[in-house]
């Protein structure tokens, strides 16, 4: 059976056509997916969020039950808003071997292959399912896939395997940090600057906040793990940004920190959380309700999403090296959904077409050669779903 190269060519023209900025609506995108499944045989799921406005969408091909393999990717793209595009970042644009376009290799890419590959996995199943997972909101959070975890949990369905296809070059990658992202807001007191002890400065207390943050680095970086695969071995926090004030003359009564945490292991989260929480508290705090009794320190969190940590049994790891002949598995430092799926008690691993350079980027772009080894990764598993 030949690969649906041209099928694929023209979902991921589709796909990129629908602008699934995440902060809008995925809704239309989903909406063609589950009618592309349900016209290969797929059972299909669309499950809204609580806004309406977005939704997962979950289909199963083969038998019900547990121990299925979930191909799985994201429907959300980065803005585009302040980047210099070539053409038209929402209508693809094939040039020299490359297709170009929003999302090309951040994840559409990949859900093309998988959507188009659906009808040749409907005649070659075979007792285990094959699952198609699309999610919302990865890019702000990995929202909507910790909303499917939590369904299937409830539902009591345990999947064995998960492929997440980002960006690897198709290599198999087993191993990422976690990555966790806060706003911390300071309220204090505003004033005239001639007068700062009778305000509350809060634009210096965020100040005091991020020196807490760089003496952080400092520990993490030291409590790097002995056998740590990641570049960085440790650790990792990065402040993203210090908002406030309003003159040079005006004491600041609001300000906020953008910042993140990409921890390798659960005992630096932990130590980051408590520390700050600590700090706070005993410090910053009493001194800033000393001048004003509503002063005040909240930390939002954005999201927290867990790592993928390498196991030494994983049938995922094992399934994916013999797909596509690789003999290891690397790590990397950028954050997936692969490590919910992993909570869930699945065996996780990535391998998508595109390369993670090109993400985010203006003039994104997967290769014609990527995407036929995806193609031909996913036939091979195919015939292997076949003889389940």
């Amino acid at each position: 059976m030949s690969l649906p190269i041209e099928d694929t060519l023209y979902l991921l023209r589709s796909l990129i056509a629908f602008p699934t900025v995440s902060q809008d609506s995925n809704l239309e995108m989903i909406d063609y997916l589950a009618a592309r499944l349900e016209a290969s045989g797929a059972r299909v799921e669309v499950m809204q969020d609580s806004s309406g406005a977005k939704a997962n969408l979950f289909a199963t091909i083969g038998p019900e039950g547990d121990g299925g393999i979930v191909l799985s990717g994201h429907s959300d793209v980065v803005p585009v808003a302040d980047q210099v595009w070539a053409s038209d970042p929402f209508t693809m644009h094939e040039e020299d071997g490359r297709l170009y376009g929003r999302g090309a290799c951040d994840m559409k890419g990949f859900i093309a292959a998988a959507v188009a590959m659906a009808p040749t996995f409907a005649q070659r199943i075979g007792n285990r399912p094959l699952h198609f997972s699309f999610t919302y909101d990865e890019e702000t959070g990995c929202v909507g896939a910790r909303d499917l975890a939590n369904v299937l949990t409830e539902r009591g369905l345990r999947p064995a395997v998960a492929l997440i296809g980002e960006p690897t070059m198709m290599r198999v990658i087993e191993g990422h940090k976690g990555c966790c992202e806060y706003t911390t807001r300071f309220s204090g007191l505003a004033g005239h600057g001639s007068g700062p002890d009778r305000g509350v400065n809060a634009v210096e207390y965020a100040a005091l906040f991020v020196a807490r943050l760089l003496a952080l680095k400092d520990t993490l970086r030291a409590r790097a793990p002995a056998h740590s695969r990641f570049d960085p071995p440790w650790t990792t926090i990065n402040t993203g940004a210090l908002v406030g004030g309003v003159a040079h003359n005006v004491i600041p009564s609001a300000a906020q920190v953008d910042w993140e945490m990409r921890p390798v292991q659960h005992s630096d989260f932990a130590l980051v959380k408590e520390d700050l929480h600590q700090y706070c508290n005993e410090i910053l705090l009493p001194a800033m309700r000393a001048v004003h009794p509503d002063a005040d320190i909240t930390t939002e969190t954005i999201g927290e999403v867990e790592g993928l940590i390498p196991a030494e049994i994983s049938e995922a790891r094992d399934i994916m090296m013999e797909l596509t002949g690789a003999n290891g598995a690397d790590v990397v430092p950028f954050g997936t959904e692969a490590g919910i799926f992993q909570t869930m008690g699945m065996s996780a691993i990535l391998c998508g077409p595109g390369s993670i350079e090109q993400a985010h980027k203006a003039d994104e772009f997967v290769s014609m050669d990527q995407m036929t080894q995806c193609l031909e990764m996913l036939d091979r598993l195919s015939v292997k779903m076949q003889g389940y």
